[in-house]
This record gives C-alpha cells, structure tokens and sequence, in this order.
C-alpha cells in the first residue's frame, strides 16, 4: 500500500511506501514556485532545486531528508594552508601524468615527429609579446595605485608573522605564526603595512640564456635576482636595457637530451626595423605618492586597480602555459625556466636529506602572484569579534583594500567571501545556529 503526499510549495508529489516490498532508495528533484514565499529559504535566490531521499518504511513513521543544491557557488573553502612540516601537492598527480603519457607515446607510433613549440627551441611567440608588456605595465599600474590606496584605507600588518588585516581595527584571532607565538598566546603585533606586505616580493634569478646550464650553486650570488612576473616578462619577449637576455633568430639544433648548439645566423639578412613597442610605466617613489583628494576619485582609483590585478594574473597565467615556470615544494621560491637552479639553499622541512637542494615542481599561478588572502570586513564600524570567526570570509588582500576604498565585488572572488552568510548580531544568537 501506497499513498500519494502533494506538497502546496512544489510541483510534484512524493510516494510513501508503509508496506510491501523492501524498495531502493529513490531521488527526485523539486525545483522551488517561484510564486510561494519560501522565507527558510531566502538565500537561495532563485536558482536552487531540493533534492528528496524517498526511503522505504514499513512503519507509519518516516523520515524525509531534504538537501539543497544551488547552480551557483556560495560559500566555497579557501585554499588550504600547508605548513613547514607539508609538502605542497602537485598541480596534476604523478599517476594521472603517467597515464597521460602512456597515452601520447601510444598515439605517436608510426606518426610523423611533431615540430617542438617556439620556447623549447629558442624562439618567441609572437603573438605572447603584447601579453607581456601589459602584464609588466598592469604590475606596475598595481604598486603605483597600491601606494596611493593605502594613504586612505588603513591596512595593518603583524611584526612577527605575514598576516596582515584591512581595516581601522585589526581583528582579535590568535593566529600568529611567527617566533615568540607561544609567549603571546598567538596574539598578533600589529604595525602600519607598507606595498611589500601587499603584494609579496618574490624573487628568481634572471637568466641570460633559458635554455643555456643550470644555475650552480657557487654562482648563486653572481647572478641578479629580480621579481618572478618581470622575469617571466622578460623571458616573453619584454626588452630591458639593464637586464639583457640571449634572442635567437633560429631554431637550436638538439644533438643530445640535455645538449644543443646554435643555429648559424649568419646567412640570415639584417633584421627590418621592428615597430616601436609599447613604452614600460615607472614606479613612482614613495616621496612622490599623492593620496587621492576625494572620495570619487578614490573610487575611480580603486576600480582601476582591481583590473590592473585581474590583468596582470590573467597575463601571467597565458604566459606560464608557454613558458614554464617552477616552484619548491618545501619553501615559496620559484625559478622562471625550464628546470630549476641548483643552488643548494633550501632551509624548509629535510633539507639535510636533500642536501639543500630544491624540490622542484611545477608552479601554478598562486605560486607565482601570491593572493594573501585576509579576513572580510563586512562592516568597517565594527570589528571582528572573536566568537563569530566561522562566518567570516576572506579575500585577497589587494580586492579587500579596493573593496573598502569603494569598488564594486567581483564575481569569482564572492564565494570565499561569504557574503551569504547572515552574520549574527550577538554570541548567545551565534550558539543556536545550526
């Protein structure tokens, strides 16, 4: 015996089994009226649907379990944290590169060679070279514009670890990482941040041929060291007078694995006159930054550099799909190139065992432009309370400074912000939340 149970909210019915056979677990979806009032279910907007486990019973007494299911992404987890004692993972399992390369060597057999990209062989490609320039200027538009956000938006930084906080009030967690953190119960020390603190200073060395020797150790301190984006710029065909790079105009010809020679250029006639590049912006001194006068152009400022961050990462991540760039799985340094340095200069977790040596993997794009990511100030006349840091988000700290200097929230950075989320007024209120 069965019978049939219509909801007044939805546009379907459920089916409750008290007798007969044992039946499996059925799904159905029920998408919502957008015509009923549904007030538990406000946060949903209007893309949702609820998933309903009819289970079989035998008694008059069931139990209906209902899951909500949204097509948008609300609350999603920020990326995880590993310590010094952790291994970062790598982008693509080993397993799933191996079976991928089974796969290319199976469909190789019997097919002509294919030609090698233009990095691998020495050469520019060409269409990359415009994605340089603006991923050097859209870098160099974010630390100017950076330099005048934080004369209005106050952002404080911790003297003893890298966390920073944006906002007139530092928030209270006890997250401090830094040496003495027992002795102050994880309590942070906090200080006035500077652009460094904001956009993390990494550094490789620069590389006069990619495709020449490694870098060895005793040459660690002979060769300069300038920030990852300028050197993957660089390397993409970004000209720098003081930072001179090899440009071939042929092929190499491989004679080994690990050996080549240069092609001779010698036949080849005088290179035409290239067009004129695009002119690289300068970094304005902090003697020279000026705050902006009014609240509109504050605005203004903000929005602009909210697209300088998104192009420079947006660049950055077509550049390293051509050009590749590695990091160490222990410790935060990267190499822009196609193998690593050899410098034995890694003090993370082991590294007597490895002899200093780097692990190196391949990097993604966190790897090369950090995010820092730091708490989200709902409201910036209140501070964070302690006992309500469940639901609270975090975002970069370059769109949090914007975002409190007045500009609009991008999109993909709502998730891990939790916006959604109904923060609660009181702790007794915090304590009944399900």
């Amino acid at each position: 015996m069965h019978c049939g149970l219509q909801h007044s909210q939805f546009s379907t019915s459920v089916l409750l089994y008290s007798k007969g056979r044992s039946q499996p677990p059925k799904f159905g979806f029920l998408k919502c009226s957008p015509q009923s009032g549904l007030s538990s279910l406000d946060i949903l907007k209007e893309s949702c649907s609820i998933l309903v486990l009819k289970l079989p019973s035998r008694s008059r007494n069931f139990h209906q379990h209902q899951g909500i299911r949204c097509e948008h992404p609300q609350n999603a987890d920020l990326p995880r944290y590993y310590s010094r004692n952790e291994k970062k993972p790598f982008p693509v399992p080993i397993l799933e590169l191996r079976r991928a390369a089974r796969e290319r060597q199976k469909k190789r057999l019997g097919q002509p060679r294919r030609p090698m990209p233009p990095p691998k062989v020495g050469l520019l490609v060409k269409d990359l070279i415009p994605v340089a320039y603006r991923v050097m200027n859209a870098r160099i538009t974010l630390i100017n514009n950076l330099k005048r956000l934080l004369k209005v938006v106050p952002v404080n930084s911790c003297k003893w670890c890298n966390e920073i906080h944006v906002g007139p009030v530092p928030h209270p967690f006890k997250s401090c990482r830094g040496p003495q953190a027992s002795i102050r119960k994880g309590h942070h020390d906090w200080g006035e941040a500077v652009v460094e603190d904001v956009m993390v200073p990494l550094e490789c060395y620069h590389l006069y041929d990619r495709l020449g020797k490694r870098i060895s150790h005793e040459e660690r301190f002979s060769i300069p060291q300038i920030p990852a984006v300028v050197e993957l710029c660089i390397q993409a065909g970004v000209d720098l007078p003081e930072y001179p790079t090899k440009r071939r105009r042929k092929p190499i010809i491989r004679i080994g694995k690990s050996e080549f020679i240069d092609a001779d250029e010698s036949d080849l006639p005088d290179p035409e006159p290239e067009e004129p590049k695009p002119l690289i912006l300068t970094e304005t001194p902090d003697t020279d930054v000026i705050p902006p006068s009014s609240e509109e152009e504050t605005v203004l400022l903000a929005e602009e550099t909210l697209q300088a961050w998104e192009k420079m990462r947006g660049g950055a991540k077509r550049l390293m799909k051509m050009y590749p760039v590695r990091v160490c799985g222990y410790c935060p340094v990267v190499h822009v190139g196609s193998s690593g340095h050899k410098a034995q200069n890694c003090g993370a977790r082991k590294h007597q065992q490895r002899n200093g040596q780097h692990g190196w993997q391949a990097a993604v794009l966190d790897d090369l432009i950090p995010p820092r990511y730091v708490w989200h100030v709902p409201d910036v006349n209140k501070p964070l309370q302690r006992e309500l840091r469940n639901f609270y988000g975090q975002a970069p700290a370059v769109v949090e400074i914007c975002i409190q200097a007045g500009a609009a929230v991008p999109e993909q950075y709502k998730p891990t912000m939790r916006l959604d989320v109904g923060i609660p007024n009181t702790v007794a209120e915090a304590e009944m939340v399900v």
